[in-house]
């Protein structure tokens, strides 16, 4: 007797070279998303608004190439991209370690280092998303997804939490050592998907000048009744819960006399719910639909930022960390959901290009959400900072709630040109 494994299970041999890639940069990524900032406060004695710039310099290269990057995605083997960004980023985070070990290490060189591993993680995220209909086709976006976004919450929920006990043991600048292996790693599984990256570079090749073919992407994006309002309510999450996110180490290393554990713990709480959301959202949009599953879990949570502004000892640690991890199942939710969407809607030829404008519009409002948080910190305490992106944060489901994607039905069912 014989059992069927379901399709959604039998992934192709690439895309499991794909996922193993992700699962080394996702690991890396947690490490550095608290070593980073924890670096600039505890061994380079950064201000509130050094922390801020920081945080905009870690997502300006989406601002300053993100466009130009789905262009070039799209006349590019994109497998090609990924490797080459990943051994950027390697060479990038290696060189922090060592420039502390030499006794060297500068703020200005920390800004560099994070400005430049951003460009690489414009053109390696908008590749790998571009990548991955061709990996499994358009029938199993969301299950491809769903499994990308609940390994990613997984680790996010022991990443941050052992990175934060990575930087309080070793020290940040060799826990950022963690980085340029990872990169290293998934450079290397990516390099092993190379019969399926050669099958369709080149068809489909976008006609027209440069600026002609940004433009056709950002015209897809904006022009599209179904992803200008995911755009905008995306974009509305990212600037008001960056807002808060940039100034927490502040607030528990300075304010509450926390350490680096305490605050990589805290974080965790968010990969829990950012698991939860990534596990919930196939059988939840089954059950209530896929428009609905977008928008009604920002309304059921709207009250959770003010939780997290409200982070304190005792308690109210634990209660800001409850209000942490519903913020994350909202955002895991829409993240399985959303970018299937967003792929299942776009032409072969488009893809590069609409992840891209994705990019520049959600990784252009962290970096507006980290300059408001550093200005806010420095001039009205960081506190501020936490009220004025809770406040934001309660109110990031209206776009998609007043636009057609309220009744969304399955993406899967939706040509290629929708919208």
């Amino acid at each position: 007797m014989t059992t069927t494994v379901p399709p959604s299970i039998r992934w192709p041999r690439p895309f499991r070279y794909v996922y193993t890639a992700n699962l080394a940069d996702s690991l890396g990524f947690q490490v550095g998303y608290l070593a980073v900032p924890v670096l600039a406060v505890s061994v380079l004695a950064a201000t509130p608004g050094q922390v801020g710039l920081l945080a905009v310099l870690g997502t300006a290269a989406f601002l300053l190439v993100g466009l130009p990057a789905g262009v070039w995605v799209d006349r590019s083997p994109r497998r090609t991209v990924m490797v080459a960004a990943d051994l950027a980023r390697a060479a990038l985070y290696a060189s922090i370690p060592l420039a502390w070990w030499a006794d060297a290490l500068t703020l200005g060189q920390l800004y560099a280092v994070v400005l430049l591993t951003g460009v690489g993680t414009v053109f390696g995220d908008v590749a790998a998303q571009s990548f991955l209909p061709e990996l499994v086709g358009r029938d199993r976006l969301v299950a491809a997804n769903s499994l990308l976004m609940t390994t990613n919450a997984t680790i996010q929920i022991g990443g941050r939490g052992f990175g934060g006990l990575l930087v309080q043991w070793l020290g940040a600048p060799l826990a950022l050592a963690l980085n340029a292996v990872t990169h290293l790693l998934s450079a290397l599984a990516l390099t092993r998907v190379r019969p399926i990256a050669t099958v369709a570079i080149g068809r489909d090749r976008p006609a027209g000048g440069f600026g002609r073919q940004l433009a056709e992407g950002v015209r897809h994006v904006l022009g599209n009744r179904l992803l200008r309002p995911l755009a905008v309510s995306l974009a509305s999450i990212n600037l008001t819960v960056n807002l808060m996110t940039t100034m927490l180490p502040v607030v528990f290393l300075r304010e509450l006399g926390l350490g680096a554990g305490a605050l990589g713990l805290f974080l965790g709480a968010g990969g829990v719910g950012a698991l939860l959301g990534a596990v919930t959202a196939r059988p939840l949009a089954a059950r209530i639909g896929h428009g609905r599953a977008l928008w009604l879990p920002g309304l059921l949570v709207a009250p959770a930022g003010a939780l997290v502004a409200l982070v304190d000892t005792g308690a109210w640690l634990w209660l800001a960390g409850l209000g942490w991890l519903a913020l994350a199942w909202r955002t895991g939710i829409g993240n399985v959901i959303g970018v299937s969407l967003r792929q299942r809607v776009t032409p072969d030829a488009l893809l590069g290009r609409m992840n891209a404008t994705f990019r520049f519009l959600l990784t252009g409002a962290i970096a507006v959400g980290a300059g408001l948080a550093g200005l806010l910190g420095q001039y009205a305490g960081a506190r501020t900072s936490l009220w004025v992106g809770a406040i934001g944060a309660a109110f990031t489901w209206l776009p998609l709630y007043r636009s057609p994607v309220r009744t969304l039905p399955d993406p899967d069912r939706l040509p290629p040109t929708a919208g």
